[in-house]
């Protein structure tokens, strides 16, 4: 990809639907597919967006992987800001660690052996 060619961006339309706009080559297509956003044929067209009500954590995060994805095949992207998948906050243990629990027979029933 050139410096000057045009960002594909990944935005929120209007009506809530995860969309991306700008030029699409075939490499750019595969990797959108990839990251589960459908080709609908319009009149202007094809309509590149992914599926509707899948929730807006599956939309963030196959927005993000589609971001990413496109940004190691040196595309310049533009995704919005409310559509990035942070990744959770680590864990951390609190207290004394418990013993790892063993298998065992469930009640009213003798081990095997």
């Amino acid at each position: 990809m050139t410096s000057g060619a045009e960002p594909i961006s990944i935005t929120r339309g209007q009506g809530g639907q995860v969309e991306v706009e700008g030029v699409i080559d075939p490499l750019a297509r595969d990797v959108l597919r990839r990251a589960g956003f459908l080709f609908e044929p319009s009149l202007r067209g094809p309509w590149v967006r992914l599926p509707f009500d899948m929730g807006r954590d599956w939309e963030n995060e196959h927005a993000t992987w589609a971001a990413e994805m496109l940004s190691a095949a040196r595309y310049p992207v533009r995704l919005d800001p409310d559509l990035r998948h942070d990744a959770p906050a680590p864990v951390v243990a609190s207290g004394p660690r418990r013993p790892a629990m063993t298998a065992q027979a469930p009640p009213g029933r003798a081990p095997r052996r």
